[in-house]
């Protein structure tokens, strides 16, 4: 098989030289690394990945294949995917296509063979910062130049570019292996209104499963459409970049939160749970290099138990700008970034991990059961 010279540059002038594998072409993104050991697919598919080059730290990927049912939306939503070993031979029974053949089918850059050991320590020490990928432009002086003048991912507004164009039910809840994860199984009663900022799929069949009737609305709705649907619960998703451009999300969760009879509990994950934390009035900040895996030790304060966390952001709520009526829940045992907001006097409430895992641990699932038992 004949192989193709792929080169990555990064904005302070580092040039990493690899194999290109799937698409081929230029691309460009803020590059940022998964410590996942699995759930490359699911990275792959994950809206809030939209801008974005990911690197990930285990050395092996594409083990497994790719399959239909691991999918977080329906196509990936990366800039370009870095390995350090491609697998292009898959071994697993659910296995449908190669990851390779994956990418190469939806137009997706990826590059592999370079040391990711030492691109993730420069992420580490410099900050995540804008990269270039490219099969066509091999002259690092060129690349280093086009990644310095590329969109940062501040100040971008991204959601726009992964939110559903229409409302649209959702029914399914968990199939085949997805079926064993512990959330206690409801008949669908509750009324739930999912605001989509660019949400992952298994949010939605944990909401199902739960015990909600969903109802998926775009994250450029109104208030009004919102509340149309007459909603036990009102629940905003996860999505991509910096939350603080997002003045039609946040102006939409104050009008809702500012419309809505008391009694609706309101429950966000990670940017919605920035935007929650943004409509009363606090402020957000950009992590170093963010936190994304399915590692992370977060404290529950109120129990002082610690969960195990998928994440994905890049960006946090300053613990300092949130008003009184906000407890602070949940901490990263990392870094100490807030992790979890609870309002004092209503039924709202978030945290910026992922409790729908997918792929990851399932130590947070607790929390659509709340949403649930909030509403009833």
């Amino acid at each position: 098989m004949q192989r193709q010279i792929a080169k990555l540059a990064l904005e302070d002038g580092t040039v990493y030289t690899g194999w290109s594998f799937g698409a081929r072409g230029e691309t460009f993104g803020e590059v940022v690394f998964n410590t996942s050991i699995t759930g490359y697919q699911e990275v792959l598919t994950d809206p809030s990945y939209k801008g974005q080059i990911v690197t990930m730290t285990y050395p092996h990927i594409g083990n497994y294949g790719i399959n239909a049912d691991d999918r977080e939306s329906p196509k990936p939503q990366v800039e370009g995917f870095v390995v350090r070993e491609l697998t292009r031979i898959p071994s697993n029974f659910r296995s449908q296509s190669s990851l390779e053949q994956y990418l190469a089918d939806h137009q997706i850059m990826g590059i592999e063979g370079i040391d990711t050991r030492a691109l993730v320590r420069r992420l580490r020490v410099r900050g995540v910062m804008t990269g270039v990928l490219s099969t066509e432009d091999l002259d690092d002086a060129s690349l280093v130049k086009k990644a310095i003048s590329s969109p940062k991912i501040v100040g971008r507004d991204l959601v726009r570019s992964v939110v559903p164009e229409q409302t649209f039910e959702w029914r399914d809840g968990f199939i085949g292996e997805l079926g064993k994860q512990p959330v206690t199984r409801r008949g669908g009663t509750c009324r739930i209104v999912a605001v989509d900022f660019g949400m992952k799929w298994n949010i939605l069949r944990c909401l199902v499963e739960a015990g909600g009737r969903v109802t998926v609305v775009p994250g450029t709705a109104r208030a009004d459409d919102v509340l149309s649907y007459d909603p036990d619960g009102i629940f905003l998703s996860n999505g991509p970049g910096d939350p603080e451009p997002l003045e039609y999300a946040i102006g939409l969760v104050r009008d809702i939160l500012r419309k809505k009879r008391p009694a609706i509990p309101v429950f966000g994950i990670c940017l919605g749970h920035q935007l929650l934390g943004l409509a009363h009035g606090a402020q957000s900040y950009k992590l170093k290099f963010g936190h994304r895996g399915a590692n992370q030790p977060v404290l529950h304060r109120r129990s002082g138990r610690v969960e195990i966390t998928t994440q994905n952001h890049g960006f946090a709520l300053r613990i300092d700008t949130l008003p009184r009526e906000l407890e602070v829940t949940h901490l990263n045992l990392n870094d100490g970034t807030l992790e979890g907001i609870r309002h004092m006097r209503q039924p709202i409430f978030s945290v910026q991990y992922h409790p729908e895992a997918s792929a990851g641990p399932h130590d947070s699932m607790y929390l659509f059961d709340e949403f649930v038992a909030l509403m009833r």
